[in-house]
């Protein structure tokens, strides 16, 4: 319960799951503190705003955003990936009372303190906070994040500059988070970081415990043990790693949801040879065809840039070519945006003109619905599991196993009968590009 002397921080969370996990780490202590989270800049006595800085668009989306919150409230404190260029935050907000890097918990907390201090007579050892910790995420599902930072260098990213190298969790944490916010009541787990299947590369994959028992700190001991929690284990950011062979049979078997986010990027040998992508080579169709054969169910999402400097006309023809013989599930795509400090910047390519983008982007987009189309035809008839998101006077929305919150589509079912995060079975009657309609089984 709130009180008149009861110190309240207002929050702006921007960008991806994994900065959601550093606000959700960083509210867990301020709630620990005794302050109250509140949905309004008017009733907050500070502001903090996690920002994103990952492409352009970004950066102007969290400076629009930092504005807002001075012109609502007054008192701002930035944090997140933007917060490593603070003279760019300061030139445009100068008002802003502190400028924090990502993952720099402490620093946030501390700034906070200096602006609303906490009530000196709050126990934490009394006023607990629930044993999973804040969460920004709906009860029945929650991002678990398995590690910081990245050892690529591709050169249209500035993430390890901002992030740093690889860092693994303990996979020991990582499994009793996981055990709690199961207890608590979450019904799907996203596994998320920079780069999931290089997890433990960078401790040598060392043997970690959970609940008395010796574990790998690596991707296949950990997703066996996530497994076991009896709820849904999705997996993002999976580079396509041989190691990856090693969790699909786990799919098959039902134990993980039949699900991999593999972010390509492209296709072109030359282009991802100027994006200095990982992994990625004229195997992949090969290993996409073999993931198959072992779990047919698989789906696979990701996502692409179109109008890397360099980028013709013939590599980008290559691309839908490619794409029509992945027949990928589900596929985002980005028109290329330079980015301060890349190394694209750099490389003396040909810069893509933004018309020749534009009618790239149209194109990719129009070929790849037509895939997803045909892909989502294939289940009309059949009958799935989904997992309830909301429920209104129109009906029931939910996600199958191929569907991950805010970036897949939705299953419509005609039913009011349910509630967020029940799992039901559905007969799947009508399909569309993106989303399927269903009813009760």
């Amino acid at each position: 319960m709130s009180t008149p002397s009861t110190p309240k921080v207002g929050f702006v969370s921007l960008g991806c799951p994994k900065a959601l996990v550093d606000s959700e780490r960083i509210l867990t202590q301020l709630r620990m503190e005794g302050y109250e989270v509140v949905p309004t800049y008017q009733d907050a006595d500070v502001v903090v705003v996690n920002t994103c800085g990952f492409i352009d668009s970004a950066k102007a989306e969290s400076l629009e955003v930092i504005g807002e919150a001075i012109a609502e409230n007054g008192k701002v404190i930035v944090t997140g990936c933007m917060g490593v260029e603070e003279s760019a935050i300061r030139d445009v907000h100068p008002a802003v009372l502190a400028v924090t890097g990502p993952q720099q918990y402490e620093q946030v907390v501390t700034a906070v303190h200096e602006v609303v201090p906490p009530k000196t007579e709050h126990n934490p050892l009394i006023d607990l906070v629930p044993p999973q910790g804040v969460k920004l995420t709906p009860r029945h599902y929650a991002y678990l994040k398995i590690s910081e930072g990245c050892n690529h260098s591709c050169s249209f990213c500035i993430i390890p500059s901002m992030r740093g190298k690889l860092v693994s969790r303990p996979v020991g944490e990582v499994l009793s988070e996981a055990e709690r916010l199961v207890k608590a009541g979450v019904k799907e787990l996203l596994v998320i970081s920079q780069d999931t299947s290089a997890y433990g590369v960078d401790v040598k994959y060392k043997t970690d415990f959970w609940n008395g028992q010796p574990v790998k700190t690596r991707m296949l001991e950990m997703c066996e043990a996530l497994s076991k929690m009896g709820v849904w284990v999705r997996l993002h950011y999976v580079y396509p790693y041989p190691n990856v062979d090693d969790v699909v049979p786990l799919m098959a078997e039902g134990k993980l949801l039949p699900y991999l986010d593999i972010p390509f990027q492209h296709a072109s040998p030359k282009v991802l040879k100027a994006m200095k992508r990982p992994a990625f080579e004229d195997k992949t169709l090969a290993r996409i065809k073999k993931w198959r054969e072992i779990c047919p169910e698989l789906t696979i999402r990701s996502t692409f840039i179109v109008g890397f400097p360099g980028e013709t006309e013939e590599d980008f023809q290559y691309l839908l070519d490619w794409l029509t013989e992945a027949q990928l599930d589900r596929v985002g795509c980005f028109q290329y945006s330079p980015v301060d400090g890349a190394p694209a910047n750099d490389m003396g390519l040909e810069p893509v003109a933004d018309d020749v983008k534009q009618e790239r982007w149209e194109r990719f987009m129009a070929h790849q619905q037509a895939i997803s189309a045909a892909r989502l035809q294939l289940k009309v008839g059949k009958e799935i599991e989904v997992l309830i998101d909301e429920v209104d006077e129109q009906g029931a929305v939910g996600r199958s196993w191929a569907d991950a919150p805010e970036i897949d589509g939705n299953v419509f079912i005609d039913t009011q009968d349910v509630k967020p995060g029940d799992k039901i079975r559905v007969r799947v009657t009508d399909a569309d590009e993106y989303d399927l309609w269903a009813e009760p089984v």
